[in-house]
């Protein structure tokens, strides 16, 4: 199992990573920050620490803050959730279900995967609707899944992918359900 240390990034790594997300060239964040194309590369290849005045235009330019490039924590390459540690820090929502959200720690994740655990007798009805994209994988289970007005029935094995404009709801059917959920 990797170890923490070996498994965080260098500030060089973290600038490069928020650079190409934005889909910016190095002279770009070079001409943002008063800095040179080459030193910019330097420290994206971690070839010199940039002092502090330097990280605060990165930044800047790169529209965060310095607190964000220098928290090791936020910017780790992998994050290994183990099947234990997420069953015993499921959270109960006022709907009756629970739900634990895997890679809390990632910094500016794309999508957002969660687990959740509904029992029968337990969830309250209801219907919700938001922005985004949802899909969902039953792990284990059966349940209902309403989706705009129609009813889905799922058992283990099964998915749904939908846009969340439209109101949705689950209702298990089995004694317990287990499964994945991911948001974009």
């Amino acid at each position: 199992m990797a170890t923490e240390e070996s498994n965080t990034m260098n500030i060089g790594d973290r600038i490069r990573i928020l650079r190409t997300n934005q889909k910016r060239t190095l002279q770009e964040v070079a001409d943002g920050s008063e800095l040179s194309k080459s030193m910019i590369s330097k420290i994206e290849n971690n070839k010199t620490v940039p002092s502090v005045a330097a990280l605060i235009k990165i930044a800047h330019t790169l529209g965060t803050n310095i607190s964000s490039l220098l928290e090791t924590e936020a910017f780790l390459n992998a994050i290994v959730t183990t099947k234990q540690k997420a069953e015993d820090n499921l959270r109960q929502t006022e709907k009756g279900y629970f739900f634990y959200p895997f890679g809390q720690e990632y910094h500016q994740k794309k999508m957002q995967p969660m687990l959740f655990v509904a029992r029968k007798g337990e969830v309250k009805p209801h219907l919700l609707q938001h922005e985004g994209e949802e899909f969902i994988y039953i792990i284990s289970g059966e349940m209902k899944m309403t989706v705009g007005e129609i009813d889905y029935h799922l058992k283990t094995g099964d998915s749904l992918y939908f846009n969340c404009l439209q109101k949705h709801g689950i209702m298990p059917i089995s004694d317990e359900v287990h499964y994945l959920d991911i948001f974009v």
